[in-house]
């Protein structure tokens, strides 16, 4: 029997806690394998949590884990350098860049440093030809613009997809697939759940982006890859869908993403 797949996760050890307790990796993955998860992506957000992201890779573990290195919008204003050298030293197991792209809810970095920082690691991703991981949050007109003018990498994902069902269509077109996390539970996401019912199934992921953003029924507590299906199984009913379905359809789908085993 196949099993659920976490395309996109933080369980690097600044991110596994609970109230200030730490949670350690061993129960973390343990927990998602009795749940029905084998598979996980660990992003890299910056020099530090993608050299992390490759390290657990080597944990023992039932779960198959693989990793990417990306410098977030949040810290574009950092030197970009490191991260860049780390994806060209290569990795068994590095399977994307990113996450990266533009967020200018925050802003925690100017925006032309986000701009600067994506558009070099679409041209990372486009020299390595690894998976582009893509960060948008209330910036898809400068995002669309900027994958337009740097050519979108042949494969390339929005995760925690939070926009309209145009904004989904205008990534559709672009060629992005569109990752969905359990934003899609929470009671003001309607437009996002409009949006989620559009996305053909060839196209679609199912995510945590743990340990944050909990699927409804575990919202305010932090989240964890175990907690994956709960998105999956509420994106299946709310398109009409077996979880079956879609299980096997969003697993799928990462694995021709991230270019994983099959099966």
């Amino acid at each position: 029997m196949s099993h659920w797949s976490d395309a996109h996760c933080h369980l690097q050890e600044e991110f596994l806690r609970d109230d200030h307790t730490p949670i350690t990796l061993t129960a973390t993955l343990a927990r998602a394998y009795e749940g029905g998860v084998d598979r996980v992506v660990v992003i890299g957000t910056d020099a530090t949590t993608s050299a992390q992201a490759l390290e657990i890779t080597d944990f023992e573990s039932p779960v198959e884990i693989y990793a990417t290195v990306g410098l977030h919008p949040h810290d574009a204003k950092e030197d970009i350098d490191p991260v860049l050298d780390l994806a060209r030293r290569g990795h068994p197991k590095l399977v994307g860049i990113g996450e990266c792209g533009l967020d200018y809810y925050y802003e925690h970095s100017p925006r032309a440093d986000q701009r600067r920082a994506f558009s070099t690691q679409i041209a990372l991703a486009h020299e390595l030809d690894l998976a582009l991981v893509i960060h948008a949050r209330d910036a898809f007109d400068d995002l669309f613009e900027l994958l337009r003018s740097e050519g979108v990498p042949e494969r390339a994902v929005v995760h925690c997809f939070t926009g309209t069902p145009d904004d989904a269509q205008a990534c559709l077109e672009l060629g992005t697939d569109i990752s969905i996390s359990g934003v899609v539970t929470f009671k003001n996401a309607e437009l996002l759940r409009d949006a989620v019912r559009t996305v053909p199934l060839e196209r679609l992921h199912v995510e945590t982006d743990s340990p944050f953003l909990a699927p409804v029924p575990y919202r305010g507590k932090a989240n964890e890859p175990a907690y994956v299906t709960v998105v999956g199984e509420y994106v299946a009913e709310l398109r009409g869908e077996s979880f079956v379905e879609v299980r096997e359809a969003t697993r799928a789908n990462t694995a021709r993403l991230f270019r994983l085993p099959p099966g």
